[in-house]
């Protein structure tokens, strides 16, 4: 039997734009025309050789074309669809959601005068027999033609009630959703859950969260409920449960706060639908790691990519409450310092419910140095690189994975008596992080001088060679900091010291630096911004040192001495270049973010090498 297309098989589409099951649906096979590829899906044009209609195979059905199951002028059978309309066109355009492969590539396009078969339901089939007057046979029953829309539409009514129940829910894959569809719904479970934020702009104030959504393929996407929706289904998403939701709308994800691999996001509104999937196997997937050394981090320091890592618990903090300036509310904040087998050590900042819950858990075991295995962290640059956690991180203790019985083999053996520095110090030049040593990325001042629109997007790292060359005295060099926060902190009426960041009074404080020095190299000079462990390097000694000089009298002031003592000193400096607005002015701010003395023998192998690459230029 040769292998052809349905006949009217593009008008069958047509008429049933979102058939409500698949079942209903007759055969319908279509020639693959035009088959190419764009970005991650294949486009082609569906042919039942009298009609065409541009159509679209999801990135889930990649593999079948790659596999050749799916070849150009090849048949398939269509099993499952949506009909979408082309924006600001009359034309529509075929999601194929479902399909399979009927026939290869054929020699060449099929092409039909005829629409098939025609039946005339009134035609009069007339038999003549030698020595017999023509008989007129009439059939007893009219054949009458019918669309595939009033088929669908039989069936339908037919049915009993409870199936005709099931076929008013027609679930859709997510890969198959994009913000020109009308009514969809959708299966999913909800495999993360952000806590519910408050938020204060020119509109007002609100609130919002959001949570990841996971449908049977895998497909994940992030759906985002504010105000009156955020508050109507907060309690109603649980995390691993099943849902069916519908009556949302999907937009273009921002690139910049998406947190899964999808190219749209959805909103939920408080007129969407949401419910729960009654006797359906609760889950939630295993969490899968891809972890950053600690050695590692520096490339993503300040990006939007999330990072997972993995070390042997240090130190952890006392719980703190930090008072957001947006809303002037006060979170609980916890910091944890971790170590892996690159003997480098970093700091993660927890938040809310992990600062006061995993965080008081990990206080409590802190002597026996637990592992703990932390997903979705963002990389910032405090203290040269630093973790923070967000809604979606996840924080597990002692975990049963392969990573982590290795480290702490490791530390068992050997990390526990090991020499630990901090990843962000920059403190060795010869420190295999390319991305923080001080001899990676190395240029003239002028190089950043020169460009004005250095940092204007993130900051930029680079090494510079220089002198201090000055560091004005009068300017003010440091503030009064809290001992346990580092915070600024402000005199009291009665005594003491207040602290907004820990919420109480303290006897002391100590001075930290925050000053500005010129910086000279051979091709310039720029003032550049030094905080306290890299001005303690320059200057020599502590802020309370350097005050107790400034308080000194005496003919040679031993202030002024300590300061002139700092200048024209080589340095080698770790800088990031960011730019601030001042009286609507774009500026450059230049800040260095490790000092280290330089190594002359270090220096000298760096000129001989550009020496070397000068002459095979030559």
């Amino acid at each position: 039997m040769a292998k052809s297309v349905s006949p009217d098989a593009i008008s069958t589409l047509l008429a049933n734009p979102s058939p409500e099951s698949s079942s209903d649906l007759p055969e319908i096979v279509v020639q693959v025309l035009d088959l190419k590829q764009s970005g991650n899906r294949y486009m082609f044009t569906a042919s039942d050789g009298k009609m065409k209609l541009r159509a679209i195979l999801p990135s889930n059905m990649y593999s079948e074309v790659l596999s050749g199951n799916i070849q150009n002028l090849g048949l398939i059978r269509i099993l499952d669809y949506t009909l979408n309309d082309i924006p600001n066109k009359s034309e529509k355009y075929l999601i194929v959601t479902k399909c399979e492969s009927v026939s290869p590539a054929l020699q060449m396009e099929i092409k039909s005068e005829q629409s098939g078969i025609v039946l005339k339901p009134k035609e009069e089939v007339t038999v003549k027999s030698e020595g017999a007057a023509g008989i007129v046979l009439k059939p007893k029953q009219e054949v009458v033609a019918k669309s595939a829309a009033q088929i669908v539409h039989e069936q339908h009514g037919n049915a009993a009630p409870a199936a005709r129940m099931a076929m008013t829910r027609r679930v859709r894959p997510l890969v198959s959703l994009n913000p020109y569809q009308g009514n969809w719904t959708i299966k999913v479970s909800v495999t993360s859950k952000g806590n519910m934020r408050t938020y204060k702009n020119a509109r007002g104030e609100g609130c919002v969260f959001n949570v990841e959504l996971t449908d049977e393929d895998g497909t994940q996407i992030q759906a985002t409920m504010f105000n009156d929706a955020a508050r109507k289904f907060y309690d109603k998403f649980v995390l691993g449960k099943v849902y069916y939701i519908s009556k949302g709308t999907l937009k273009v994800a921002n690139k910049q706060f998406k947190t899964v691999q999808n190219d749209y996001e959805m909103t939920l509104n408080e007129n969407s639908e949401v419910e729960e999937v009654a006797n359906e196997a609760s889950f939630v997937p295993e969490i899968k790691f891809n972890f950053v050394p600690i050695d590692q981090l520096g490339p993503h320091v300040n990006k939007t990519d999330l990072v997972d890592v993995i070390g042997v618990v240090q130190n952890v903090s006392s719980t703190m409450s930090i008072r957001r300036k947006s809303n002037n509310e006060s979170i609980p904040k916890r910091d944890i310092t971790i170590a892996d087998e690159t003997k480098k050590t970093v700091v993660v900042s927890l938040w809310n419910e992990l600062a006061t819950n995993i965080g008081q858990e990990l206080l409590d075991i802190a002597d026996k140095s637990p592992v703990v295995a932390i997903k979705s962290l963002r990389v910032g640059d405090f203290q040269g690189v630093s973790l923070s956690a967000i809604s979606k991180s996840a924080v597990l203790i002692n975990p049963d994975i392969p990573e982590a019985k290795k480290l702490r083999s490791w530390y068992d053996v050997e990390g526990k008596d090991a020499a630990m520095a901090s990843v962000g110090s920059g403190s060795s030049p010869s420190s295999n992080n390319a991305s923080r040593s001080v001899y990676s990325d190395r240029v003239s001042i002028s190089h950043i001088t020169t460009n004005p629109s250095l940092g204007s997007d993130k900051p930029v790292f680079f090494s510079i060679r220089g002198y201090i060359s000055s560091i004005r005295p009068d300017q003010a060099m440091w503030y009064r900091a809290c001992k346990t926060c580092n915070k600024k902190v402000t005199e009291s009426v009665g005594a003491g010291y207040w602290c907004e960041g820990c919420q109480k009074n303290d006897d002391q404080c100590n001075l930290r630096y925050i000053m500005v020095v010129r910086v000279s190299d051979a091709s310039g000079e720029s003032h550049v911004s030094v905080f306290n462990e890299e001005a303690e390097k320059i200057v020599g000694c502590s802020a309370d040192e350097l005050d107790n000089l400034r308080s000194q009298d005496g003919e040679d002031n031993p202030y002024q001495l300590k300061l002139k003592q700092a200048t024209w000193v080589p340095h080698l400096l770790r800088v990031s270049v960011t730019q601030n607005e001042y009286n609507n002015e774009k500026r450059q701010r230049i800040t260095a973010r490790a000092v280290v003395p330089v190594d002359f023998a270090a220096e000298s192998r760096i000129l001989l090498e550009d020496i070397s690459k000068m002459r095979v230029s030559q």
